[in-house]
């Protein structure tokens, strides 16, 4: 797993849906592929679907592929991944 940097999720950073569609996409342009684990665990993003496709309605071209991840637990999960194709 690819590793944040204070650039994308700073702790002092607002809960807004629009502060965290802004810090999803910040991950797609630099870091690549985002899963619902990593948005969740990495960017403080609880509902990452809604997020992603509030980004799709502003214009940025983002696929979803399904896979199967493990969760801090162990336990597999069946979770999206989202891959942004084009920039808006």
């Amino acid at each position: 797993m690819r590793k944040t940097t204070m650039a994308i999720a700073p702790k002092n950073q607002g809960i807004s849906a629009v502060t965290q569609q802004s810090r999803v996409l910040a991950w797609l342009k630099t870091q690549g592929p985002l899963t619902t684990i990593t948005a969740r665990r990495e960017l403080d993003v609880l509902h990452p679907a809604a997020r992603i496709q509030a980004l799709r309605e502003d214009g940025h071209d983002i696929r979803t592929h399904w896979r199967t991840e493990e969760t801090k637990l162990g336990r597999p999960h069946r979770v999206a991944e989202y891959v942004l194709l084009t920039r808006a």
